[in-house]
């Protein structure tokens, strides 16, 4: 019985699920091998440690007294043992029982069966380590030739090779190994015995036994072949038994020939798209597909099947390898349009910069031709920066999911395309793989498929990553990874057909793994022989798929060679016909690669209807409602926390004397979104209650576990729902998910709010490549809102800044230009932006930015700095009179005081934004000064508001011009305010800077320095001599 012992230790945690309702605890001990402590199952008295041999006598005595599996495990075993079944009936004593042989013939029968269950489980949990997935033949895909020893495979006897052909015959004549064998203590004369085969299985189809070398062959065949699964940490049974029927039943991966011919068109497709842009454009960039020429057929397979399962719409998301290939015959842009991009003369039509043919994206509706249904496909532009488009996709995604009512995605889904140095190199990859499975960001699935040609630029994959493969990212969120070698045509279909299966029954992610090669280098003219010379030998020399699967199906009778030679012929024929008309083409319209259409929105031109915007202000007994709402319960029997209970109170309050505070004011302008329609979601970390505690659009009942209530969707009986969500720790991800969440519709008012204003740098990606660009690269609108926590508080560096300057520097107007004022001027101003830059110093200001967002007839990004201590603060506050009808929102709010009644006594007129005005107000006050300094503050900074400024400083023709900051002055707005202001003043007058000094650091974490110097550069806005002699 120690073989026995053994053996299920090696079982592990099988044995103890195998085990468990018999009621069979588990102890440990050391196994005669060298490894770490096993366990053992023993009985529930915990005495005896050889439990299978209790069980076997206790059904000795008595059949009845065990569990009928084992009843029907011991009579088999007793019938091969010794020719009946053994068991006494219960009056017969211990001295009855059977001979010592015959027990000992059973115990190792029960040894036998157990050892093939572990060499099963073996090859489930570890065959893709030798299966042969390199169509190179060079190159191990987990960069490790380890053959594993609990594995009997063919590969033991000929260790010399490295990717030898496996006997798929069950005449092989062979002899098991000393390697693994020894393992299990089987023998060679164990192969022609019969096993029964377990549940976990199903190698055997309608066979419940096989032999050990027919058992050994079909594992062989499933696993160790151009397929490598990867499943087997999936904590789920039922999804594990699945991938394993689909995979392991005899016979399963079979091809009808009209399969086989769509297979063999659409790779012809593949390969001579590429030829063709090789033979008409040999200089030029386009990064081609070559060597991954299966990916246009795998990509059709998951759409299909998709199809077939019911998904309408498919977003697609990829770098820049093969995206032109995917355009031409995935997407099917028209050839022309993509050819005529090769055109040095072409022109551009749109305004903006364009991008480069290999990052554009396309929107297309068509019938799809196997299953004879529309789809809609949608490819999202990307940057060069790899992996950024991947939560871009899933927050698109997400939208149209929410937009159709399909919260199961059984209408829309997404598909990503990932190179293998990217996917396992860049940590957005494991961000949005986090996003995958939560309740406001999962997509319910999505098929990833990586293009994995075994180098990155120049790098090496031992040299790019320390997992054994690239997918290994995938693993944390339980998705299955299947292995494919890309060189198998039928093995990739299958595969991503099984894939597309997977997401539509599980709703999912699910990784399909192309292990391929790179025919050229990182571009088409990279020269890879420089760093890989080796590889790029083997690659020279290596036939292409399209000829090797040709030449299989000719062979096989499928297709004829002529039929194959016409079916090339054809495709040419439309590739040089559609080359002809793009010759035609002397203007590019970059809308006409437009990923995210709306329909209706703008003209047929894709011009704005007018360029007017309507008043932001609301019915007074709007604000009132909202604001009753705001500061109630509206579920029975829900306890809140007390001291929620006095914010709630305090909202009451503010109502009945008609003033808002900050989160009043959001609550207020959210609300009467939602009661015209407009739907809202807010995202970000710790937006539900807010970081600061102020928002608390969440209630949780203290006594009820995980009850929670909305108040924002219980004000109308027929608004659009308002969606606020806790995200995961996650800046990068989760700005990319809801700038694609934005994308899909623009009725809607998105807001990714950052815990604090500097977190915004972890997101960096998304924001120079996407949002500040997006539509002068794609002519794409988006009215994604950013709210970034900003202010010197004296909290430190980190927690301070929200880096406006950033922004401001990545603005796109002139700051030498003067303009020509109209009366559209603000509107127009706004249109031609590329994003919209405001710093709100009262919650009415930041009321009116919020609904202004969504009422502008186009959509801008919108970046709003808001306030921390203001959040509180008690001058900060608004009265109704400023949000209700006819109000809208001020660029800038002039000084309404003293000063403004007498401006030609104003010596000093002080221009700032945000907080610091506050500040300034109560230091004038200190000072004595409210006739003799004027206070002007700017809302919107960029697009910087010329006329209004132009009129403020015209007012006080005799006042000094001063701007005013709490940043440091290498920071904050001053260097993009400084020369406008020069530009509108015409250079008469100049703009003295009041400020923090230059400084590398964002703030100081010394309390007392932060007060010193706020104090300091007080003291110097209202010193009206300290400009006196200087010039500019």
């Amino acid at each position: 019985m120690s073989q026995l012992r053994l053996l299920t230790s090696r079982l592990g945690a099988q044995a103890s699920r195998l085990l468990a309702p018999h009621d069979v605890q588990m102890f440990s001990w050391c196994s005669r091998s060298s490894g770490p402590r096993a366990t053992f199952p023993s009985s529930k008295g915990g005495g005896s440690s050889s439990y299978l041999e209790e069980m076997y006598f206790a059904w000795l005595e008595n059949p009845q007294s065990v569990h009928k599996s084992w009843d029907s495990f011991f009579r088999k075993a007793s019938e091969e043992a010794c020719g009946s079944p053994q068991p006494q009936s219960p009056s017969v004593g211990p001295e009855s029982r059977p001979c010592v042989s015959s027990r000992t013939k059973t115990s190792k029968l029960v040894e036998d069966h157990l050892a093939v269950q572990s060499l099963i489980r073996a090859y489930q949990i570890r065959g893709h380590h030798v299966a042969q997935l390199d169509p190179l033949g060079i190159l191990d895909a987990d960069l490790d030739s380890f053959v594993p020893s609990d594995l009997i495979t063919t590969i033991d006897k000929l260790g010399e090779s490295w990717y030898p052909s496996l006997p798929l015959s069950s005449s092989a004549s062979w002899a098991l190994p000393c390697g693994s064998s020894a393992f299990y203590d089987l023998r060679e004369a164990d192969l022609d015995k019969e096993f029964q085969l377990p549940t976990t299985t199903f190698i055997g189809g309608s066979e419940q036994t096989l032999s050990l070398r027919e058992i050994i062959r079909r594992l062989e065949s499933t696993y160790c072949q151009h397929i490598g699964l990867e499943f087997m940490f999936i904590n789920d049974v039922e999804q594990c038994q699945w991938i394993r029927q689909k995979f392991e039943t005899p016979g399963v991966m079979q091809f009808s020939s009209e399969e086989k011919r769509t297979l063999l068109a659409r790779l012809v497709r593949s390969m001579r798209f590429e030829d063709f842009l090789a033979r008409k454009w040999s200089s030029e960039k386009r990064f081609g597909l070559e060597g991954c020429e299966v990916m246009i057929p795998a990509l059709k397979t998951i759409i299909d099947k998709s199809s077939e399962m019911g998904i309408e719409n498919v977003i697609l998301g990829m770098p820049h390898r093969g995206r032109l290939n995917v355009l031409a015959n995935v997407i099917r842009k028209d050839l022309e349009q993509i050819f005529c991009q090769f055109d040095p003369k072409l022109e551009a039509a749109d305004e903006g910069s364009g991008d480069v043919k290999y990052h554009l994206g396309m929107y297309h509706e068509r019938i799809n031709r196997v299953t004879n249904r529309n789809i809609t496909l949608s490819l999202v532009a990307n940057p060069s920066h790899l992996e950024a488009v991947d939560p871009v996709v899933q927050g698109k995604t997400k939208a149209e999911q929410f937009y159709r009512g399909d919260s199961q995605g059984k209408k829309v889904m997404s598909i990503l395309v990932h190179g293998d140095a990217a996917f396992a190199g860049q940590g957005v990859v494991y961000e949005t793989f986090h996003l995958s499975d939560l309740p406001s960001y999962t997509t319910n699935g999505t098929v990833h498929v990586v293009v994995n040609n075994q180098i990155g630029f120049t790098t090496d994959p031992r040299m790019a990553r320390s997992s054994p493969y690239p997918t290994d990212v995938a693993r944390v969120v339980n998705a299955p990874i299947f292995h494919v070698n890309a060189d198998d045509p039928e093995a990739v279909i299958y595969v991503c057909s099984v894939a597309a299966e997977w997401r539509n029954t599980f709703n999912k992610d699910v990784v399909v793994d192309l292990v391929c090669y790179r025919r050229r280098g990182h571009n088409e003219m990279d020269e890879p022989m420089f760093t890989q010379p080796l590889m790029y030998k083997q690659i020279h020399k290596q036939v292409p798929v399209l000829k090797k699967y040709a030449d299989k199906l000719i062979a096989e009778g499928t297709v004829t060679l002529q039929e194959f030679e016409e079916e090339i012929a054809k495709y040419d024929r439309i590739c040089e016909e559609a080359y002809g008309r793009s010759k035609d083409k002397k203007i590019l319209h970059i809308k006409h690669w437009l990923d995210s259409p709306w329909p209706g929105f703008f003209n047929v031109d894709g011009e704005p209807k007018s360029m007017t915007c309507p008043t932001t202000g609301i019915p007074e007994d709007m604000l009132t409602h909202i604001g009753n709402v705001a500061s109630s319960v509206p579920l029975e029997d829900f306890k809140i926390h007390t001291g929620l209970s006095r914010i709630l109170r305090g909202r009451e309050d503010m109502t009945r004397r008609r003033t808002v505070d900050w989160a009043l004011a959001e609550y207020m302008a959210f609300g009467s979104l939602l009661q015209e329609g407009v739907h809202v979601r807010l995202s970000g970390q710790d937006v539900e209650r807010g970081t600061f505690s102020h928002r608390h659009h969440v209630l949780h009942d203290q006594e009820v576990d995980r009850r929670t209530c909305v108040p924002m969707n219980h004000l109308w009986p027929d608004q659009a729902p308002y969606t606020v969500c806790n995200s995961s720790l996650s800046e990068y991800g989760v700005l990319g998910f809801e700038l694609g969440y934005a994308m899909a519709s623009p009725n809607a008012l998105v807001l990714w709010e950052a815990q604090f204003g500097d977190f915004h740098n972890t997101a960096q990606c998304i924001i120079d490549q996407f949002i500040s660009t997006g539509q002068a690269k794609w002519v794409r609108h988006n009215g994604i809102v950013l709210l970034l926590p900003h202010g010197m508080e004296g909290m430190g560096p980190e927690h301070s800044s929200a880096r406006p300057e950033r922004f401001l520097q990545m603005s796109n107007d002139d700051s030498d230009a003067y303009p020509a004022f109209s009366e559209d001027f603000e509107v127009r101003q706004l249109y031609d932006c590329n994003w919209i830059v405001v710093n709100c110093s009262t919650p009415a200001s930041y009321f009116h930015v919020l609904r202004r967002q969504v009422l502008l007839p186009f959509r801008k990004p919108l970046i709003i700095f808001t306030p921390k201590s203001l959040l509180r603060h008690p001058e900060a506050k608004s009265s109704f009179d400023e949000m209700v009808s006819g109000t809208s929102f001020q660029r800038v709010i002039p000084e309404d005081g003293a000063p403004a009644r007498a401006p030609e006594r104003v010596r000093r007129l002080i221009f700032c934004t945000g907080k610091v005005y506050y500040d300034l107000v109560k230091e004038r006050s200190s000072q004595g000064l409210e006739e003799q300094v004027a206070i002007t503050r700017l809302e919107q900074i960029s697009p910087f508001p010329f006329d209004l400024i132009k009129q403020e400083a015209e007012k006080y023709p005799g006042a000094e011009l001063v701007w005013c900051q709490e940043e440091h002055k290498n920071m904050g707005y001053y260097d993009y305010i400084n020369p406008r202001f020069m530009t509108i003043l015409r250079r008469a007058r100049p703009i003295w800077y009041v400020g923090r000094d230059p400084a590398a650091a964002p703030a100081t974490g010394n309390r007392n320095t932060h007060l010193v110097s706020l104090k300091k550069f007080l003291d110097t806005a209202f010193n009206l001599r300290a400009f006196e002699g200087k010039t500019f």
